[in-house]
């Protein structure tokens, strides 16, 4: 079940006729299935491109070796490439790319702890970034920075009303 936040922001795209699209790592596609949850939906979500492994966003996003070298696939820089790749593939009103650490394995430093996410996104052509750091278990993680994505677009979304 979505959360109030999820199912707000998804009326409220509806309402004001606005497609989204996302590129999605670590939440390996649970941001556009909680969205799909909702009723009518269809008129809002354009696609989703999971992305978790760093072949596909070489592939498909535009990300680089060097990139990917300098900065970790759990980056801003990197979030950022996928969402101007994303924009490509499946131009949408509202842009939203996602990469983060839910769990131990990754690119985790003291300056990068385990619980930090990436957000990176496109409303219209205005570029958007969010850095969060939610301690918590993998599954809470995931899903509070969903609700922390759609909360940051119905504040855009009232500024823009």
């Amino acid at each position: 079940m979505p959360s109030d936040i999820v199912i707000d922001c998804s009326h409220t795209l509806k309402d004001r006729k606005l497609t989204i699209a996302f590129a999605e790592s670590v939440t390996a596609g649970k941001v556009i299935s909680e969205f799909a949850l909702i009723p009518n939906c269809g008129s809002v979500l354009n696609g989703s491109i999971v992305c978790y492994d760093v072949s596909v966003k070489k592939s498909l996003l535009g990300v680089t070796d060097e990139m990917i070298e300098k900065f970790t696939p759990e980056s801003a820089e990197v979030t950022e490439q996928l969402a101007i790749g994303l924009r490509k593939l499946i131009p949408s009103d509202v842009i939203v790319a996602v990469t983060g650490l839910a769990a131990p394995g990754g690119s985790e430093t003291e300056e990068k702890p385990v619980g930090t996410m990436f957000v990176h996104g496109f409303f219209k052509d205005k570029p958007w970034k969010l850095r969060l750091y939610i301690d918590d278990e993998p599954e809470q993680v995931i899903l509070k920075a969903i609700d922390e994505i759609a909360n940051y677009l119905l504040k855009e979304l009232a500024v823009s009303a």
